[in-house]
C-alpha cells in the first residue's frame, strides 16, 4: 500500500528539513482539533508564500553588499595608485638629490686642488726668490731673517701638497659614490616608468570592473522596493558600508554583540531583522550552521570504580 504523503514531508527515512518557518506551523497546530488536516494545507501554504519573497529579499540584499563590498575594495585600489606613483617618484628624487650631492662634491674638491696648486706655486716661488737674495746678504741677521722665510715658505707648501693629496683621496671615494648614486637614479626611474605602466593597467581593469560591477547593482536594486532600497542606503551610510550581516552562535557578525534567544528562533525560522546594537539587518544562513556534536556514551553507574576489598572478620 503506498503512503501520501504531503509534498512538504520527506520520504520514510530521510532527515526532515522544513523550508517553512516553524512559527507558521506551529500556529495552525494550534488550532482546535475540529480543524481537518486540509484546513492546516492553506495555513502552510501561507507560510510558503510568506517564505519566498522574504527569502528572494535577503539574497538581493546579501547580493547588494557583496557588490557594495567590491564596489569600496575597487575604489580604494583606484586611490592607492597614485599614492604608488607618487613613492616611486619620491625614491627617484631622492637618488636624483644624492647623486646632485655627490657631484657637487667632486667639484668642491676640484676647486680646493685648484686653490692649493695656485698657493702651492706662490710659496715655492717665494722660496726661489729667498734663495736668490741669500747669495747677496752682507749680515748674519739677513741670513737668518731670509733662511727663516725660505724654510716658511717650503712648510707652507709642503702643508698644502698634502691637503693636495687628501683631496685627492676623497674625490676617489665621491666618485664611486656618484657613480653608485647615478646607476640608482637610472634603476629607480626604470621602476617609476614600470609602476606608471602597471597602474595604468590596473586602472583600466578597475574601471572595467567597477563598470560590471555598478551594471549589477543596477539590477539588483531593481528588484528591491524602494523603502527596502533607502534603508539600504541609510544603515550603509551610518555603519561604514555595511548594511547586512550574518548572525552566528547567537551573535550580529558586525557588531559582536549578542541577540535575544527570541530573535535568534526568528532568524533561524528565516526573517530578516535589525540588531539592537547596531541597528544593521540581520538573517541566518543555515549553510553555515555548526554540525550536530557526535553522541555521547552513556555512563554506566560505578563503572571506573576500584573493587571494594571485603572486610575481615573481627575487623
Amino acid at each position: 500500500m503506498v503512503q501520501l504523503l504531503p509534498p512538504w514531508m520527506p520520504p520514510a527515512g530521510a532527515p526532515f528539513r522544513s523550508t517553512v518557518p516553524a512559527r507558521a506551523v506551529f500556529s495552525a497546530l494550534r488550532r482546535p482539533s475540529s480543524l481537518s488536516c486540509r484546513s492546516l494545507v492553506p495555513s502552510i501554504s501561507h507560510a510558503v508564500s510568506y517564505f519566498s519573497p522574504m527569502q528572494a529579499l535577503i539574497e538581493n540584499l546579501v547580493k547588494l553588499q557583496s557588490i557594495e563590498d567590491d564596489r569600496s575594495r575597487c575604489n580604494r585600489e583606484l586611490r592607492a595608485l597614485p599614492a604608488e606613483i607618487a613613492q616611486s617618484e619620491a625614491r627617484l628624487a631622492a637618488a636624483e638629490r644624492q647623486s646632485a650631492d655627490a657631484s657637487a662634491a667632486l667639484s668642491r674638491e676640484d676647486s680646493l686642488r685648484t686653490r692649493l696648486e695656485r698657493e702651492i706655486d706662490a710659496h715655492r716661488q717665494k722660496a726661489a726668490r729667498f734663495r736668490v737674495q741669500l747669495d747677496s746678504v752682507t749680515t748674519p741677521a739677513q741670513a737668518t731673517a731670509i733662511e727663516h722665510e725660505i724654510g716658511f715658505a717650503t712648510a707652507e707648501a709642503e702643508r698644502l701638497e698634502n691637503e693636495e693629496y687628501q683631496s685627492l683621496e676623497r674625490t676617489e671615494t665621491q666618485e664611486a659614490a656618484l657613480a653608485q648614486a647615478r646607476a640608482q637614479v637610472e634603476l629607480q626611474a626604470a621602476e617609476l616608468e614600470g609602476v606608471r605602466a602597471r597602474t595604468g593597467v590596473r586602472r583600466q581593469e578597475m574601471a572595467t570592473e567597477l563598470a560590471a560591477l555598478d551594471a549589477t547593482r543596477e539590477s539588483v536594486r531593481g528588484a528591491l522596493e524602494a523603502d527596502w532600497q533607502t534603508r539600504f542606503d541609510r544603515i550603509a551610510a551610518a555603519r561604514n558600508g555595511v548594511a547586512i550581516v550574518r548572525a552566528e552562535n547567537q551573535q550580529c557578525t558586525g557588531c559582536s554583540m549578542g541577540v535575544r534567544p527570541q530573535t535568534w528562533n526568528q532568524l533561524r525560522e528565516g526573517e530578516l531583522l535589525a540588531c539592537d546594537s547596531c541597528s544593521r539587518l540581520l538573517y541566518w544562513d543555515p549553510a553555515i550552521a555548526p554540525a550536530p556534536k557526535a553522541p555521547q556514551p552513556e555512563s554506566i553507574p560505578g563503572q571506573g570504580r576500584a573493587p571494594r576489598k571485603p572486610q575481615q572478620a573481627g575487623a
